[in-house]
This record gives structure tokens, sequence and C-alpha cells, in this order.
């Protein structure tokens, strides 16, 4: 019998990390059961906490509401033996949930719902949800109690850190994540050491800077590497979508080198507008960053490969993404197609396989994905590619694909890195988190259902293509949605992810 959990008072960091270990075992005893039969019972606890530097996430607009995204991990109740235990900081709204149990097909709604623990800790503040639960002991037993057996059990969250780490312990189940005393391999700095190690090209630059003498240091020596350099990346070790990156462009020749570039540096441009060098340089100075050359080239583009490595170390291939890039210098993450072009899918999906066996071979176990820069001179000419980061965690490419795997139930092919439906059609998509405007504020659920329902936007499994929400929440309140379009070709999904622009952008006008 599983002895029960302490309660977090009563738990102490060696006790923490003892037990913790105790744990992992049992992931890879449940990895193998579930894995060998379709329908064997188990429970997935899923706690969506973005689990991040809270100076960055106050960046992002309705912040709290991305929980939201990994609703698509619903898809555990097409299982009609498993249970999920969901727990958010505010409460889903009914209609939110009703969206996402009709698209179970082959489940009756009624039987999915009485599987799904639903519970929430009831506060807004910006505050990671894992930090809100590990405050309340009477939610930590009422997520114990929605575990049918801990023994079957895991606890699947977005990000992993020592606060996810400590809940695992206190539920008693294994941490579907990387160990928190990996995460430095996913930081900035990680990262380039790792490709080092895997043998992938990465661009020139420096790691481990400290604070902005060390940027300009690094700064000046790659000026002096390469004379004909105009720019370069600075990035936070610990930053996301590309938010924590400042782009510096070298002021003309004149003088002493240290000095321009000691004076040019305030100038950087952020990916956020709102963001000042003195704030900048004080979170550099709490978590480090790198430097490293801006790669120019008359054609380039920035796909993405996301992967897992199980408890038994084997590295398994997820998707292939291209990704949509804004804001300043084009350093912001802004959306995705999947798959990844065909010129060069295959390759990217290779080199990451090896940076993969490099990190499972250190013990990562998790979903990652991996972001590369693509540059050719020519069209006539194959592409290059160059390793940017490592993401130890789940990212803005994790919820599309599971939408797309919520809707098909359909499977990737690694040979191609296609993904084919059960009637064996490809599928194509293009997703978002960012359909943000004035116009949408004031929407509520009840809006966005009716518009969708109205304009027949709904995902159809007979034509399998089709639209699919998220981020519903953060509507009335930010006019921020979220939208997956899938269609049968790149071409249609193009079209339908159009006309769902112009829908709602008429819609949502009207009697304004």
């Amino acid at each position: 019998m599983i002895p029960r959990p302490p309660f977090a008072s009563a738990l102490t960091l060696e006790q923490e990390l003892v037990e913790f270990e105790a744990l992992k075992p049992r992931l890879a005893e449940v990895w193998d059961s579930i894995s060998m039969r379709d329908e064997e019972p188990h429970t997935s606890v899923v706690v969506p906490s973005i689990t991040l530097d809270q100076a960055e996430m106050r960046k992002l607009a309705g912040a709290s509401f991305y929980e939201e995204r990994l609703l698509f991990l619903l898809i555990r109740l097409r299982n009609p033996r498993a249970r999920v235990v969901f727990v958010t900081s505010q409460p889903v709204h009914p209609l939110v949930l009703e969206y996402y149990f009709q698209l179970l097909v082959g489940i009756p709604t009624s039987h999915a719902r009485s599987r799904l623990t639903l519970l929430c800790a009831h506060d807004a503040s910006p505050r990671p949800l894992t930090q809100k639960i590990l405050e309340r002991p009477r939610l930590i037993e009422r997520i114990r109690q929605g575990i049918a057996d801990r023994a079957r059990a895991y606890l699947t969250v977005f990000n992993s850190t020592p606060l996810e780490r400590k809940l695992a312990v206190l539920l008693g189940i294994p941490l579907n994540g990387v160990d928190p005393a990996l995460n430095a391999h996913g930081t900035k700095s990680g990262s380039r050491k790792i490709f080092r190690e895997a043998g992938i090209a990465l661009p020139d630059g420096f790691e481990d800077l400290r604070d902005d003498r060390d940027i300009e240091t690094a700064l000046v020596e790659l000026k002096r590497r390469k004379p004909g350099l105009r720019s370069a990346v600075v990035k936070l070790n610990e930053s996301f979508s590309g938010e924590g990156n400042a782009l510096f462009c070298y002021p003309e020749p004149a003088g002493n080198l240290v000095e321009a570039v000691h004076a040019a540096l305030p100038r950087v441009a952020f990916s956020v507008p709102s963001e000042t060098w003195d704030e900048y340089a004080e979170k550099f100075r709490r978590m480090g960053g790198i430097a490293e050359e801006l790669l120019e080239a008359p054609f380039k583009t920035s796909p993405s490969v996301q992967l897992r490595s199980d408890p038994h170390g084997a590295v398994i291939p997820i998707s292939t993404h291209d990704q949509i890039l804004g804001g300043p210098g084009g350093q912001v993450f802004l959306g995705c197609l999947f798959p990844a072009a065909d010129a060069y899918r295959m390759h990217i999906h290779d080199e990451a396989l090896r940076i993969g066996a490099v990190l499972a071979a250190k013990g990562v176990v998790s979903r990652f994905g991996i972001d590369f820069l693509l540059t050719r001179d020519d069209p006539s000419v194959p592409w290059k590619a160059w390793a940017l980061e490592i993401n130890l965690r789940m990212g803005g490419t994790t919820h599309p694909y599971l939408a797309l795997q919520f809707l098909t139930s359909g499977q990737l092919d690694p040979q191609t890195g296609l993904f084919h439906s059960p009637r064996g059609s490809p599928k194509f998509y293009r997703a978002t988190d960012n359909l943000q405007s004035e116009t949408l504020r004031g929407l509520l659920p009840e809006d966005l259902i009716e518009i969708v329902t109205i304009n027949s936007l709904h995902y159809s499994h007979n034509s399998e293509s089709g639209v699919l929400f998220h981020l519903i929440g953060a509507l009335s309140e930010y006019g921020k949605l979220g939208m997956t379009a899938i269609g049968n070709t790149r071409e249609e999904v193009e079209a339908i992810y159009g006309r769902t622009l112009r829908i709602l952008g008429h819609e949502a006008g009207m009697g304004r």
C-alpha cells in the first residue's frame, strides 16, 4: 500500500528530494502500462501553471487564461477508463467545457464529464497556479481525492520547477516532466552547450553572461571576430516567446569600438515596446543570458521541432512547425504552421533527434521544443540549419498539435513528418494565441459559440476541416482569442483562417 503523502508544512527539502527520486520509477511503470494497452485505467492530474519569470509573464495580456490551452488534454478522456483532474486559477466557463466535450467523438459527454474532476483556486492574481495550490492544503486534498489509484497516476505540467516537484511529492504521484535539477539545459546558455555537444551548428556568440558589462564585452568580441557584423541579439536566459530578446545594432565605425558599444547598448530594440533598458539590465543581472550574432541572409525561416524523451531514454518525434514571428526585429512568437515545409522538414527532424539524444542521456524526461533558424543565399541551394534554443517545457506549438490529436485521433508518420487522419488524409493547420482586437473585447463565451454555430466555423468530422478555438476565457476582458484552423491542404487552411478572421471582425463589429 502506498503511504499517504505529507502535508506541505511538514515536508523538508531533504525529504522532498528523496521522495521525488523515489517516485521517478513509478512514471516508467505507468508509461509502460498505458503504452501497452489503449484503455488502461489511469489518472492524469493536469496543473497548467505557467511557472515562469513573473516580470516576463506580466507582459502577456490575459496570462492566467493561458491555462486553458491545456484543456486539449481532455483528449485523455477518450479512453473510457481514464480519469482527469484539471486545476485552474479561475473557474472555467461551463460553455467552454461543453465546447470541448462535444468534440470527443465516440464518448458520451455525460460519461466524459463524470470522469473529470475540475478544481479551481479562485485566485486571479498573476502568481503561478502551482504556488496558489501549495498555499491551499484543502485544495491539495481535493486533488488527492480525485485520484482513483495513485499507483496509476501522474502529474502533467506546462513546465517543471521546484514548485511542481514539491506538488508531485505532496500528491504522491510522479511528475511527467523534466526534473527541475536539469532545467539549466533549457536556458539560452544551456541550449548553446547542448548544441555544441550534439555537434549542431549554432550562431557565433557567448553564453553564461551575468550583467551589462559582460554583454558589452561579448558584443565587442563578436564585432572583432566578424568586422562585417551589423547586428546581434541579447537574450535573457529564462525568457520565452522571444519577449526577452533585445536587438543590438552596431554603430557606424567611429573611434573606439568599446566606447561605441557602451554608448549604444542602452538603445537596444526590445521585443516588448514598454521595456526599458534599466528594467532589462536588472532582469539580466538576476537570470543571466547570452549574446549572439544576428544571422543575416537573403532567405531565412524559423522552424521548430517538438519531441519528447520517455522514462526509458527513448526520444520520440512529435511535430515540426514553421513559426510565425513578429515584433521589433521579428523576435516574438505569434503563431505556427504545421507541418514545416517539405524542403527542410526531415533535415531539422534529424538534427533535433541528435539534440534530443544528448538531453535524454543527461536524464531529461519531458516534452521539449527546439527552435532553428534556416538560411540560404539563393533558392537554388540547400537550406543551412542553425540551432537557436531549447524549451524544456510545453510551448506555443504544443497545444495546436494536441488540438489536432484531440479532433482526429490520427498519427504522425516519423518517416515523412506528416500527420495522417484515420482515413489516411494528411493534415495541415495554422494556429495562433494572438487574435487580439478591441472589437473582440466584450464578447462572451456565449457570443463566440453563437458566432461559430451560425457561420458554420465548427470543425467538421466529415470534411476533417474547420476551426477549434482556445483562450476563450480571455475574450471578454482582453479581446484575445486563440485559434487552430485545420484542413487537408495548406491552401485550404489559409482559406479557413482568412474566412474566420473576416467573420469574427464582422460579427464582433456589429452594433458598434
